[in-house]
């Protein structure tokens, strides 16, 4: 896997129906905000798209909308495929492959404490299930399980294997990683902390607030690429502005309400996630109608 993958890409939110089923044509609707923002390409089926809540056919018919969204323009798209089963996570990756999709990756498997030796077992199946690129997941906020350096890099050192997503705050751990396999990407999680990903070299990131702001983490990648700090901090301030914004409603359901804000009908969460709050969209609106805001909208 090449340095060409390297670049922002939005973690994509699913499209619902009013009654929480996933829904084409409001799935079309969050795409073709998303594609407008000049991102490197999204990341199809993640977290973000609540992919714990859906099922694998859902999962199956987003890769398929996001595919044919997807054409006729410049974006790589990487299938996360990673659920709790390794027989329904090749069968997405190889529907990825089949639909054009440039990379996968995935979560590793968490539903139970696997050892060590099964999470590089699942890994190794999967990669070698179909020709793509594969990149693996440090996210132990999510896992609640935190790999050694020694196990990620035995990890990254697998063939197929071409990068990471790193969603941990032990950049000492990533630092160390990059250095042992410096010819990996390694993408970086953390929305709101991007900045120190990239001064450790990150190759790019992947993150939930892009689909909304996406034009604004690529202007934060390019401030950082040409060193212009002072730039790049004015840029990350404004990022987590909005992730404060978002942590007061729930991240996902406020950023459905952000979405329904700026005029883009893409459902609500499916439950159990709920607003915190009553006035989810008002607040959303009353953010993002901020002039310094307004400006990084698609």
């Amino acid at each position: 896997m090449t340095k060409r993958f390297s670049g922002m890409y939005a973690a994509l939110m699913t499209g619902m129906d009013d009654a929480g089923e996933f829904s084409p044509e409001r799935q079309r609707n969050v795409d073709a905000y998303v594609l407008r923002q000049g991102l490197a390409g999204l990341y199809v089926g993640g977290s973000s798209g609540e992919s714990g809540l859906l099922g694998v056919e859902e999962l199956l018919a987003q890769q398929s909308v996001v595919a044919e969204s997807a054409k006729g323009h410049d974006a790589r798209l990487i299938a996360h495929v990673g659920v709790p089963s390794l027989r329904d996570s090749i069968a997405l990756a190889r529907r990825a492959e089949s639909l054009g999709y440039h990379a996968l990756s995935a979560l590793p498997p968490h539903s139970y404490p696997f050892s060590d030796e099964e999470v590089l077992a699942y890994y190794r199946e999967l990669s070698q299930a179909t020709g793509l690129p594969l990149i693996v997941y440090e996210v132990p906020i999510r896992t609640g399980r935190p790999f050694g350096l020694e196990m990620l890099q035995e990890l990254l050192e697998m063939p197929g294997i071409g990068g990471i997503k790193f969603t941990s705050t032990d950049l000492f751990k990533f630092s160390m990683l990059r250095r042992r396999c410096p010819e990996k990407l390694f993408y970086f999680g953390f929305d709101e902390i991007y900045i120190t990903g990239a001064a450790l070299g990150a190759d790019g990131g992947i993150g939930t607030t892009y689909n909304i702001l996406g034009k604004l983490y690529v202007a934060l990648d390019a401030a950082m690429g040409a060193g212009d700090l002072t730039r790049a901090q004015e840029l990350q301030d404004l990022s987590q502005r909005f992730v404060e914004a978002l942590l007061e409603i729930g991240v996902l359901p406020g950023m459905k309400a952000a979405f329904r804000a700026i005029g883009v009908d893409c459902g609500p969460t499916r439950a159990p996630l709920a607003p915190k709050i009553a006035e989810a969209e008002t607040r959303m609106a009353a953010f993002l109608d901020q002039p310094e805001v307004k400006a990084w909208l698609a």
